[in-house]
């Protein structure tokens, strides 16, 4: 069953082709099938496409330009812009190779605006279009079906393809043109980095002064210091020591690799993000790529000779 591709999708129930069922790829995907959607998957680890389709539906058919062939919207939720161009158009088997006129490509990886601009236009000399529409939440969110997506493109196109993002989504926020929705979610991480990290100097200071990390954290919460790791991070994953909020260190590096890229191609001057940056390069390379990017806090523990809740 796995092997064979879905029918032709009838008229109104669009065939969805996804690409890249992961971490995240998976339970959204999922929130697809679980949407009515005829869902197919394609994943480099074929068995991860197997074991989709005998646990969630749908079906995975045996190569790129069959999944292309047979699907109105097709999904990319890759690592990096570099495998999404491989996956696109380079060899023996991609998805150019079955790609129909008028078939949408959405890009949902994180990847680089720059890069997502020029297969854009790739796309279009085939008679497609393409938008890009990256996504922020995390894998608990993308298991509900509640993502904040980010979505760049002709907004014709992103209309015609609204009722699969919010499938994905609970709130999908148009950018701008290609390119704008990855640019936005790199941007949107450094904010989120840059928000963790001096959180997390916050409480070494109070907790060394005397305060009770937890009890700042409720003040941070409850006064003008809130953001998203106060309210979802710092209970949660530091001062439980679990460390598993779902997001690697590596993906986070990358996100800001690419937001510090925007800066440079806009001539805009970065002091604090390229510190951030800098901290975040230094966490990945004391604990690995693997790690949940929340153990940047063990570096800052490090430095203040402290660990927090101790």
């Amino acid at each position: 069953m796995s092997d064979v591709s879905s029918p032709r999708p009838s008229v109104g129930v669009p065939g969805v082709g996804f690409v890249g069922v992961g971490n995240m790829g998976w339970p959204m995907a999922a929130c697809l099938v679980r949407a009515g959607f005829q869902v197919q998957v394609n994943d480099l680890r074929r068995e991860v496409a197997n074991n989709f389709v005998q646990q969630i539906g749908g079906s995975a058919p045996g190569s790129l330009r069959l999944l292309a062939q047979t699907s109105n919207v097709v999904i990319t939720m890759l690592p990096t812009s570099a495998i999404v161009a491989a996956v696109l158009g380079s060899g023996d088997d991609n998805l150019f190779a079955g790609l129909k006129p008028g078939t949408v490509v959405i890009e949902m990886s994180s990847g680089i605006p720059s890069i997502t601009q020029e297969l854009a236009e790739k796309v279009a000399a085939l008679g497609a279009h393409m938008i890009d529409a990256p996504v922020s939440g995390g894998v608990p969110r993308a298991k509900t079906g509640e993502l904040a997506i980010m979505a760049g493109g002709d907004a014709k196109i992103i209309d015609r393809v609204m009722p699969v993002l919010s499938a994905m989504g609970s709130n999908v926020l148009r950018t701008g043109a290609v390119g704008s929705g990855q640019a936005m979610k790199a941007l949107n991480n450094l904010v989120s980095a840059g928000g963790f990290l001096i959180g997390i100097e916050a409480l070494l200071i109070g907790q060394r002064f005397g305060l009770d990390p937890a009890v700042m954290t409720d003040v941070l919460n409850a006064a003008t210091g809130m953001n998203n790791s106060t309210q979802k991070k710092f209970k949660q994953y530091v001062l439980s020591r679990k460390f598993d909020a779902g997001f690697s260190m590596g993906l986070l590096a990358k996100d800001l690799s690419i937001a510090l890229q925007v800066g440079r191609e806009t001539a805009t001057p970065t002091p604090f993000s390229a510190l951030c940056k800098e901290l975040v390069l230094a966490a990945q390379a004391m604990f690995g790529s693997d790690a949940d990017h929340t153990e940047m806090a063990k570096l800052c523990e490090s430095l203040a000779g402290t660990t927090l809740g101790a």
